[in-house]
């Protein structure tokens, strides 16, 4: 009877130790995104340095035409959030810790990336603004050069 206690007692241990483990994954994801860029300050006229501020460094430098074209990446609808990471935390304790395979998943296509190219002329001001597709996996960028340029 007392090996079945200590045993009892053991599997409780582990079991609340593995869900505390486990609870971390998708409450940390819902708390990490990204803030989403102030798209109105890219426009026509503004500065590299002002483009920069928002998006951050571009993923590529490309010269076309004589004029520097920057591809940059940012991703909008995966903001941190409070809410999310309370939801996630509260079906994880309710679950005792199963909810993290379905929680992380969810957590993990939060968001869409997207990407921008901009023209600048000599003084780093930009002069054209456009969108392009993401290659896909299989495709480099380098593969999809003739098609993402400004005309």
């Amino acid at each position: 009877m007392m090996k079945r206690i200590l045993w009892l007692a053991m599997a409780a241990i582990m079991l609340s130790g593995s869900c505390l483990i486990m609870q971390g994954c998708s409450v940390g994801m819902a708390m990490s995104g990204k803030k989403q860029p102030e798209l109105g300050a890219v426009r026509v006229g503004a500065t590299r340095g002002e483009i920069e501020l928002q998006l951050g460094a571009p993923i590529e430098v490309r010269e076309e035409n004589g004029r520097r074209v920057d591809i940059y990446e940012y991703e909008i609808g995966n903001e941190p959030s409070a809410g999310r990471a309370i939801g996630h935390g509260v079906m994880d304790v309710l679950t005792l810790g199963i909810w993290e395979v379905v929680g992380t998943p969810v957590e993990g296509f939060q968001g869409e990336k997207k990407r921008l190219m901009l023209a600048y002329d000599e003084n780093d001001v930009v002069t054209k603004v456009g969108s392009i597709a993401i290659p896909k996996k299989n495709n480099t960028v380098t593969e999809n050069k003739k098609e993402d340029t400004l005309k």
